[in-house]
């Protein structure tokens, strides 16, 4: 794995990051008119999806509950307030889950991978072009993040 790819993750992450340091808890969870989510769940979509597609695809855990995993995977949106703990939660993942996956690629877990059929149009076969795939969604995420943001 290209460590070109977990820099591009990161700095994703530290751009997301950047984006929402100086958003009030209320203003994370403002969905915009036209929109279907917010700034903070995006950020938990992020971290999710990273989740699922490199880890549980994979055969291995992820680092999240299973509660976190329903309210920010593929297809879910903000049902309820996301309270300030938990925000400060996805904040603290969003970073911490880059160099837990950093140090499972140098320790050789990803082993097996489960193809996955994306709704990008993309068939992932393994962990590298899992990464690939993910960067990308990312990307798309911190496009969504920079328009909601001004539309706060």
């Amino acid at each position: 794995m290209s460590s070109f790819l977990i820099q591009t993750l990161r700095q994703t992450r530290k751009n997301f990051l950047r984006l929402i340091e100086n958003r009030s808890n209320e203003e994370l969870n403002v969905i915009p008119k036209g929109f279907s989510n917010n700034l903070i769940w995006n950020l938990g979509h992020m971290v999710v999806t990273q989740q699922l597609l490199c880890y549980a695809k994979a055969g291995l855990e992820t680092g999240l509950t299973a509660d976190m995993i329903a309210a920010y995977r593929k297809g879910s949106k903000p049902e309820n307030f996301i309270h300030a703990k938990e925000t400060e939660l996805i904040k603290s993942l969003a970073l911490e889950l880059v160099d837990k996956f950093e140090a499972d690629l140098d320790k050789g877990i990803f082993q097996r991978y489960d193809p996955y059929q994306t709704s990008y149009g993309l068939l992932l076969n393994n962990i590298d072009e899992a990464m690939n795939f993910n960067n990308v969604h990312e990307g798309m995420h911190l496009g969504t993040g920079l328009v909601i943001n001004k539309h706060i």
